[in-house]
């Protein structure tokens, strides 16, 4: 059955940034030292605005400290600003400084540990909720067109997993409501994740013949019992694909041919073939095939 999770998060996949790890933490570090600086140089060029309480005498260890502590916290008292230069420039640049510092302390502390843990988590309660679910690989035109009619004959778009590559298909696909996973389908890992081998039925259509027929490939050899739909455009590469264990091989091309082909016969007789051919593949899921083979539907 489908998962009822009311509302599950997106599953997806996020693509290595061109940055590198330790370039982006040597940014922030400069940036955090960088505003430091800018409050040490102010306060020492205006140290005559500041007063120790302990011995009355300002060096540059008492700046640093006070810098220090000043933009970490709200001070101990024991230098303090007594000019009203100093006490200005300490509330209109130092405080925020002071929380510009600690969101880039929160900033980096989420990305470089609490997101991974959070997305660990989501990842795997939505893998934990993924059954009887219908994987798309491949949101090109014949995937997004079979999402839209899926949808369109009451599937919940929660239901649809899209796996793709391309970003700009899954923000399209999620738009549509459908769970989402950016990812080589051709890949063991990237099957395994959308949970294939607990899915109700698997579309390929990933715009290339041998790309389909490698997802068929692998689709196949991780859930042996799930029904496999690829789109093959040539004619010599659909034997292959029902070879590497496609249930139903359609060709888009034959298929449009004999509608083209039928519409010189009469008005309504394309509309009638393919509302036929509808029919029938909806007979064929409620009374499904028990014995081996596959289905070629070119309709030449």
């Amino acid at each position: 059955m489908p998962s009822s999770d009311p509302d599950p998060a997106p599953l997806s996949l996020h693509r290595k940034s061109r940055t590198p790890v330790w370039l982006t933490l040597v940014w922030r570090v400069l940036l955090a030292f960088g505003l430091i600086g800018i409050a040490l140089a102010v306060h020492w060029f205006d140290r005559g605005g500041l007063h120790d309480n302990v011995d009355g005498a300002i060096s540059f260890a008492d700046v640093l400290y006070f810098t220090m502590i000043t933009v970490t916290t709200v001070g101990y008292g024991d230098i303090v600003p007594v000019t009203q230069q100093a006490r200005l420039f300490d509330t209109f640049v130092v405080t925020p400084i002071r929380l510009f510092v600690w969101l880039i302390f929160l900033g980096t502390a989420y990305n470089f540990l609490l997101r991974r843990v959070w997305e660990k988590w989501r990842m795997n309660t939505i893998q934990r909720h993924l059954q009887g679910h219908v994987v798309v690989a491949g949101y090109g035109t014949s995937g997004s067109e079979a999402v839209s009619e899926l949808v369109r004959r009451g599937a919940d778009p929660k239901t649809i997993v899209v796996v793709d590559a391309d970003l700009a298909a899954l923000r399209s696909a999620r738009e549509c409501g459908a769970t989402v996973m950016e990812g080589d389908a051709t890949r063991n890992a990237a099957l395994e994740a959308v949970q294939v081998a607990r899915a109700k039925a698997i579309i390929v259509s990933a715009g290339r013949d041998d790309t389909s027929i490698l997802i068929v490939l692998t689709a196949r050899r991780l859930a042996p019992a799930v029904p496999i739909s690829v789109v093959i455009r040539s004619e010599d590469n659909e034997a292959i694909a029902q070879q590497a264990g496609a249930d139903t091989v359609i060709n888009p091309a034959s298929f449009a041919g004999l509608l083209l082909a039928g519409s010189t016969h009469g008005a309504h007789l394309a509309e009638y073939l393919a509302a036929r051919c509808l029919r029938d593949e909806a007979t064929d899921d409620r009374h499904p095939r028990t014995g081996p083979g596959s289905r070629r539907i070119d309709l030449s």
